[in-house]
């Protein structure tokens, strides 16, 4: 093992950490807003992959920019849900934690069986693009151009999302409701028109990762139960309710992804991450940048 194949693969953990960020920003933010956790995450991330997909093979729309179409989508997919299931869960009398969680859980299962009806379980691909099969060389490391662009994807999508939240008044409405959304309807804030932006913002985030990802990753019904976990996992590292602990947990949850594949077989690369977790979670149970 060379100082050149560790870097190397750091730099690609890195990519892919900015990338995991990004799929869990929009799960922090749904769980920071509502105190919901979407168990459809994962299932978001899936259909948005599918909708690049079709956008290439029917209109041929590379998925550089089929993106903001599907991001787009998402934000509206995002706010149906809210408006058609979640607002009818978080209104339970009776056990509202696990009619919350078995809600987003039953919509999971069938976004997924859905997925496997009208898709078939066959896995799919971009056979060419832009930039699939590419890759770039900085200072003899070379990096694959889709993961790059990503990686720039996801910096400009947080920074965008720290002047929404913070420069915006839409932004200080959502920060407002996170607070507390009792009391923001005494000011004439429609906390339920919130909640179904919120749910639109985070669906158009991972709405993002899933374009950029189908660039080069197989589409499948399944795919994103995998990505799910490591964004639950991201989401718990950086602190729950956290976008910006979400964004630096993607970034640690890489690195350690990274770094395990060089001591351990690649099938178990996913052990450093929990054995992590795991370490967080009793020194700092709350997360690392977390406030709960």
């Amino acid at each position: 093992m060379t100082a050149e194949t560790i870097i190397q693969s750091l730099a690609s953990g890195l990519l892919m950490g900015l990338l995991y960020g990004l799929i869990a920003a929009g799960l922090a933010l749904i769980f920071g807003l509502m105190d919901v956790v979407n168990f459809a995450h994962g299932e978001f991330l899936m259909i948005a992959m599918y909708a690049t997909f079709f956008l290439f093979a029917f209109f041929a729309i590379d998925p550089l920019l089929a993106a903001p179409l599907v991001a787009a989508a998402l934000f509206v997919f995002g706010a149906v849900v809210y408006l058609l299931v979640v607002r009818f869960a978080v209104r339970a009398k009776a056990n509202a934690g696990m009619v919350q969680i078995f809600s987003t859980f039953g919509l999971a299962i069938v976004m997924r069986g859905l997925a496997q009806f009208f898709f078939t379980p066959d896995y799919r691909s971009v056979t060419h693009s832009w930039l699939g099969g590419k890759t770039v060389s900085v200072a003899g490391i070379f990096l694959p151009l889709p993961q790059l662009i990503g990686a720039m994807v996801s910096i400009a999508a947080f920074v965008a999302l720290y002047f929404f939240i913070n420069r915006t008044d839409f932004g200080r409405a959502l920060e407002a409701t996170r607070e507390d959304a009792g009391a923001v309807a005494l000011v004439g804030i429609d906390k339920n028109r919130v909640f179904a932006l919120g749910w639109g913002l985070g669906a158009a985030l991972v709405g993002l990762a899933g374009a950029i990802m189908a660039i080069f990753f197989y589409i499948y019904p399944d795919v994103g139960a995998s990505f799910a976990l490591i964004a639950y996992v991201t989401v718990a590292l950086g602190g729950f309710g956290s976008v910006f602990g979400a964004f630096a947990g993607g970034i640690i949850v890489g690195l350690v992804e990274a770094s395990t594949a060089l001591i351990l077989p690649p099938s178990l690369k996913s052990v450093g991450i929990y054995a992590v977790y795991l370490l967080v979670v009793f020194i700092r149970p709350r997360g690392l940048f977390g406030s709960m």
